[in-house]
């Protein structure tokens, strides 16, 4: 393999991707709509848009949508080999935002496939798909009267009085969390993780009929330099920072209980060259994340140590509607097929972030999206701990 494109390349895990594929000798070709929310930029004509500063001077810039079929075959002309990341991400916003997060992560999934069906150049020799976490939905649980259980949403009358325990679907009891294995129940619990999913049946679908050789990587809550410090939407490490910047105090939902595993957006690169260099059966999935669960309260801990600041931390009872509380990735499959193991720990990871922000302009939008969730009656809050 020679040629890669990437959609949605000019973000914050597909630049780094483009940096790590270019020192391993490929050549990369970027499609990208260059979307001003997911870069932090004044909303603006296709054509006033500009790729940003940190993308890699050897990558090959394509400006357009991956729903455009005619752009989409263009840009796959003389590509060996497909990243799809272009995509919208935002579990809160696509519960109000429900036409655009399917309309650009179904139909741009359906449009690239369409295109590499019909093209009549040599086969392609991997297609990866970036899909996430969110496709499991609450992780997994142990409950110790029926063992391993798939927790659904949380109702919303329960923690509004102040239950925010995940309890077993049997027997009502609190479980607790354990890693998440891909070949688990899939329940993805937002509109952007029921997208996320729909881009994974889609491929599997056409890798089983056309023998297309897809990978399937579900990311975590990746982190890292180049996430995008003025989209409220973009993750919790991004909000915390600007709140930081701002000297403004941390809100922690659910009393800061939530946990997450976060992976460093390094370790993410190196799985996905590991995933375009390894074959695999078409449309196999692998989890990538740090195999750590942590805490929202120790994220927001380690970014202020990274940063060298005081922490205003405000634990309080507000929750998002339909928000899971813990989900952390098994990497067994990942690891003995894909060869992958995280290498950065959160705090050298925290560091890198910060050190990186440092440098950044950044714009402090948490109310913007909390007001939103509220006007679509999407936040609520738990009237005892």
């Amino acid at each position: 393999m020679t040629k890669v494109l990437i959609t949605g390349g000019a973000g914050f895990i597909g630049s780094h991707t483009a940096d790590a594929l270019i020192r391993s000798g490929y050549d990369v070709r970027v499609l990208d709509i260059l979307d001003p929310q997911a870069h932090g930029n004044p909303p603006k004509p296709l054509a006033a848009r500009t790729f940003p500063k940190h993308l890699n001077p050897d990558v090959e810039c394509i400006k357009g949508d991956v729903r455009n079929l005619e752009t989409v075959v263009d840009a796959l002309e003389g590509v060996d080999a497909v990243f799809h990341f272009a995509s919208l991400t935002g579990v809160g916003q696509s519960m109000y935002d429900v036409r655009s997060y399917v309309d650009t992560n179904c139909t741009g999934t359906a449009t690239l496939l369409e295109a590499l069906i019909k093209r009549r150049e040599k086969p392609l020799k991997r297609m990866v798909l970036a899909s996430s976490r969110a496709v499991y939905g609450e992780g997994s649980h142990v409950c110790t009267e029926h063992g391993v259980v798939f927790p659904g949403t949380r109702e919303r009358k329960a923690m509004e009085s102040g239950d925010l325990k995940v309890r077993c679907p049997y027997c009502q009891s609190p479980v607790t969390s354990i890693a998440t294995q891909e070949n688990r129940k899939l329940n993805p619990l937002s509109i952007y993780g029921m997208t996320k999913l729909q881009q994974e049946q889609l491929c599997s679908q056409l890798a089983m009929h056309f023998q297309l050789p897809v990978t399937i990587l579900r990311y975590f809550n990746v982190y890292g330099s180049r996430q995008s410090l003025k989209n409220p939407y973009t993750g919790v490490a991004s909000i915390f920072y600007s709140r930081l910047n701002a000297n403004q105090p941390l809100f922690l939902y659910e009393q800061g209980t939530p946990e997450r595993d976060f992976v460093h957006v390094a370790d993410v690169a190196r799985a996905n060259l590991l995933a375009l260099s390894t074959d695999v059966d078409p449309g196999s999935c692998f989890n990538v994340g740090s195999g750590a669960n942590s805490s929202i309260r120790s994220i927001a801990l380690s970014l202020a140590k990274a940063t060298g600041r005081k922490a205003d931390i405000r634990e309080t009872g507000d929750f998002r509607v339909g928000d899971i509380h813990s989900c952390f990735a098994d990497l067994t499959r990942s690891a003995e097929s894909l060869n992958y193991k995280p290498e950065v720990s959160l705090e050298d990871g925290m560091m890198e972030f910060a050190s990186w922000a440092s440098g950044e302009e950044t714009k402090d939008l948490y109310s913007v999206s909390a007001d939103e969730l509220r006007s679509h009656n999407l936040m609520g809050s738990a009237d005892s701990p």
